[in-house]
């Protein structure tokens, strides 16, 4: 028992970072048509960033069959700014697409959090 207990202590100390921000989650998704087939969408994400060595990176828009229509990269840690919300103009999308998720990144985790579906206006 005391062995797994060091263990447990030094991966902690190895690993804090990671162990104290979880996935990044999408909170809400607003999404208005300016063109044909083209979007603007605004998207609030909630992340614990801790700085550069993990912070949510990116949010995309994907389709049903997983085609991803646009992608709003996050250059920097949101460390004292969450929930934050960012957007991204003139997505095109196909006529015919009815609804697509929301997903967010971040640079630890990947892909996993809360997703949102929306539907196209």
């Amino acid at each position: 028992m005391r062995i797994l207990s060091t263990v447990l202590v030094v991966v902690l100390l190895i690993c804090p970072i990671a162990i104290q921000a979880g996935e990044a989650d999408v909170l809400k998704v607003e999404v208005r048509k300016t063109g044909k087939q083209t979007y603007h969408f605004s998207v609030t994400i909630q992340h614990e960033d801790t700085g550069w060595d993990h912070y949510a990176d990116k949010w995309d828009i994907v389709g049903v069959d997983g085609t991803v229509y646009g992608t709003r990269t996050l250059y920097h840690p949101h460390v004292n700014e969450q929930p934050f919300t960012r957007s991204l103009s003139g997505v095109g999308i196909p006529a015919g697409i009815r609804k697509v998720t929301v997903r967010a990144h971040d640079s630890v985790h990947q892909y996993g959090g809360n997703v949102m579906e929306v539907a196209l206006p």
